[in-house]
């Protein structure tokens, strides 16, 4: 397995990200997107701490892709008892995901402004992420296949990156977006053709913006606890038409026979990846 490193970019123009890294579907982490927001300098632990705190929010942790406990939550803490075990800075598995807290504060909008840099961003569609320290999102694409542009606030995100064509070598679960590859402990005897994967990895650091392009694979780590904004775009209707597909496959199919099936669907999706995966291997071994 080979992994690039991302490359760190600041002043680009719209033309050369168009040129480089747009249409070629080409990972960036830019320097300076969000350099002229004010939500760089204001959001913080105690700004959301002392203005949010009251917050009810739902929290995730490493089961949320297991079949005893898919997509649920495992606990409700407010917003500030959260934050707090965040600031500790030690070994947390619990994650908030796609927060919308422009919902209950609406005001938080004037702190961000949606980049230039391209045509298509969807303004009703932005998220947060919080996570513990050396907490995981596992492997997996947006099953709305949006490009993404996430910004990292306070502290330091690991992020590793793969494009749709390795989908075979990640062993693409079916009716999903999802693989159980773990890329930062492979386990190529388990998952022999990752051994030939290529791939790119980065670190984003406060007010550093990756951008993660269309149906790209990717894997995030919280090095330490911290949180971080998505902003989508979409530019093609053929990737909406895509996005469509998948959520209907997620919600239809693949929740459904998860609750009615439970471990016996997950095994029967674990064991169609790989043997799609069994036809390449003559190929690449």
């Amino acid at each position: 397995m080979k992994l690039n490193p991302i490359e760190k970019v600041q002043q680009l123009s719209k033309a050369d990200f168009t040129k480089y890294f747009l249409e070629p579907k080409r990972p960036v982490i830019f320097k300076d997107l969000s350099a002229q927001w004010p939500a760089v300098n204001k959001w913080t632990f105690d700004y959301f701490k002392e203005n949010y705190g009251d917050l009810e929010v739902s929290l995730i942790d490493k089961s949320f892709n297991s079949a005893e406990n898919y997509f649920k939550s495992v606990k409700k803490l407010r917003f500030y008892e959260y934050l707090d075990l965040l600031e500790q800075n030690k070994p947390i598995d619990l994650r908030l995901f796609l927060f919308d807290i422009f919902k209950e504060a609406p005001e938080l909008t004037n702190d961000i402004s949606f980049p230039e840099i391209m045509n298509g961003f969807i303004k009703n569609y932005k998220f947060m992420f919080f996570g513990g320290r050396e907490s995981v999102t596992n492997l997996h694409f947006d099953v709305d296949c949006s490009h993404v542009f996430l910004t990292q606030f306070q502290t330091r995100k690991k992020v590793i990156l793969f494009s749709p064509e390795e989908s075979k070598k990640l062993y693409h679960l079916p009716f999903t977006t999802m693989s159980k590859f773990d890329p930062e402990n492979p386990d190529f005897e388990k998952y022999p053709l990752a051994e030939y994967l290529n791939g790119y990895e980065g670190t984003i650091e406060h007010g550093e913006t990756v951008f993660i392009p269309s149906e790209w694979w990717h894997y995030l780590r919280y090095i330490d606890g911290g949180f971080s904004l998505a902003l989508r775009a979409n530019d093609s209707p053929l990737t909406i038409l895509k996005g469509g597909l998948h959520l209907v496959q997620h919600q239809l199919i693949d929740l459904s026979l998860s609750k009615v099936l439970g471990a016996n669907w997950h095994k029967w999706k674990e064991d169609q990846a790989r043997k799609k995966a069994k036809k390449l291997e003559h190929e690449l071994v």
